[in-house]
């Protein structure tokens, strides 16, 4: 019989520690609604101490989720527990995470503790959350660095305390594959009550070994993977959820396990995450990259047609590649929306429905088809915003080989109406700077990129910003058949994203909750 391999979802925690990736709560709602209809084990949704709005979004999520369980992260400590058992008391299943760093480099330059002291605390941590719940994880920063017997006696003092899984973290991803397997060989070996614990990894991808390390864990007893959507994370990422359960559905052979992820939602679940948090998933990505299923060698095209499995190991289907060749346009219905929208993994209330209907026609009358890549813009523009700070209400712009391109903008800010115009090196440099100079911001723009959702000379162009103010960073994306519109749209976007940030600004350091 084939063993369960526990999915543990950080993309709400961790992968929104990537640079300029935060979320608000009504994104966070709508990505941890998707994850678990995707049917992840456990979500872990946020830091409650760092911030207030992560308070409010980790208790959000945690009474509209039933089905898995919520997962808190907090350091070793009681404030840090406390905060996080009142943010996630409402969830149907509740897990307290308590990390705290077990490296000697870690114990002397970031604590300034000893190892006993160390041992002392997590024994201590682990106590006050089992006073909240018996789902308690206990984490070992920095693991993959750590004295191999120090780290036995750190996770038998913390099961003995009550923990009821244990975390072994590659931190800054150092190990590789065949070392990282050992050293959970070891653990398992030489931690006397191990078996009261499953035991869990948490990689990351600085060398590019996530998801190796982490498969390599699970063959040698790990039974619970940390990972994110598309891998996004901490510096260079985490490792890939869509990688490691695909690797383990692709090779029964090689890990005779099971997982209860509903894998054809992996590609509408990688899309949404994408659109909301402005990090663009690469071509070449494993599983969800737009080049993952694409031939252009003729042998390879010629093998295909004659049977997929030459060169594909799984079918399109098995991710969520819809198939259903409808065409949606201006002539189609609710009813046609609603069943396409099933099929590509989006369910919406009657509500949500309307209003998505409403841009759906507006964008219908303005292309001839709809495809998939749009409707799902109009998912994340549609559903996912809350009331923001900067809205565009008009845009027009002017510009030539023989004329100084020039932008005329009408913006709502704060149910304000305002509009000016200025001038620019070019068209969208133009509506940059009038909106700057509208908005009273001084962000720094340090990226800029643009691509096409679909092909064709409609298709819409997606652009994706990175805006830097006070020492703040935040993404922006914007989706239209016109790229300066598009442009301006993911301006606007990552201007409300750093006024969001403003408003709800970390208590503690980001290097404080690295695993």
């Amino acid at each position: 019989m084939s063993e369960r391999i526990y999915i543990f979802d950080t993309t709400l925690r961790d992968g929104e520690q990537s640079p300029g990736a935060s979320m608000n709560t009504a994104e966070k709602l709508r990505v941890a609604t998707q994850l678990e209809k995707l049917g992840v084990d456990i979500l872990e949704v946020g830091f409650p101490a760092t911030s207030e709005g992560d308070f409010e979004a980790v208790s959000a999520i945690s009474g509209k989720i039933r089905n898995a369980q919520i997962a808190a992260l907090a350091r070793a400590n009681i404030p840090d527990i406390d905060r996080a058992w009142e943010a996630i008391k409402d969830a149907a299943y509740p897990r307290i995470h308590t990390v705290i760093a077990t490296s000697d480099l870690h114990l002397k330059y970031k604590l300034n503790m000893t190892r006993e002291e160390v041992i002392q605390r997590s024994v201590e941590a682990v106590k006050h959350a089992k006073k909240f719940t018996d789902n308690i994880e206990f984490s070992a920063e920095d693991g993959s660095r750590s004295d191999r017997d120090y780290l036995c006696k750190v996770f038998e003092a913390a099961i003995e305390a009550g923990a009821s899984t244990i975390n072994l973290p590659d931190t800054v991803g150092y190990a590789v594959p065949e070392e990282f397997a050992e050293l959970i060989k070891y653990v398992r070996v030489h931690t006397p009550n191990i078996h009261k614990a499953i035991f869990s990894v948490h990689c990351h991808n600085d060398l590019g070994l996530a998801t190796a390390n982490t498969l390599a864990a699970i063959v040698a007893g790990a039974r619970q993977a940390e990972v994110t959507i598309n891998g996004i994370g901490e510096r260079a990422g985490n490792a890939s959820m869509e990688e490691v359960v695909m690797a383990i559905n692709t090779r029964p052979n090689y890990f005779p396990m099971t997982t209860g992820i509903k894998t054809e939602y992996f590609y509408p679940t990688s899309r949404l995450v994408s659109m909301i948090t402005g990090i663009q998933v690469q071509p070449n990505k494993a599983i969800v990259g737009a080049n993952a299923f694409a031939h252009e060698s003729g042998i390879h095209q010629d093998g295909v047609l004659k049977n997929p499995m030459t060169y594909e190991i799984m079918k399109p289907e098995t991710i969520g590649l819809n198939t259903n060749k409808m065409v949606l346009g201006k002539h189609s219905g609710r009813h046609a929306l609603r069943a396409h929208l099933n099929d590509m993994g989006y369910v919406l209330s009657a509500e949500e429905l309307d209003k998505l209907f409403i841009k759906f026609k507006e964008l219908a009358d303005r292309k001839k088809h709809v495809l998939d890549e749009d409707l799902e813009v109009l998912v994340a523009e549609g559903l996912l915003q809350t009331k923001d700070v900067f809205s565009l209400e008009y845009l027009n712009v002017i510009a030539g080989t023989t004329v100084l391109p020039m932008a005329s903008v009408k913006l709502i800010i704060n149910e304000r109406s305002v509009q000016g115009a200025g001038y620019g090196n070019g068209p969208i440099d133009a509506a940059f700077n009038t909106i700057s100079r509208l908005t009273g911001t001084t962000s720094e723009l340090m990226r800029f990129s643009v691509s096409s959702l679909s092909g064709g000379t409609d298709s819409q162009g997606e652009v994706t910003v990175r805006l830097k103010e006070n020492g703040l960073e935040a993404m922006g994306r914007g989706a239209d058949p016109d790229i300066i519109t598009a442009s301006t749209k993911a301006y606007i976007n990552g201007l409300n994203r750093l006024e969001y940030l403003k408003a709800h600004p970390l208590k503690i350091s980001e290097s404080a909750i690295e695993e």
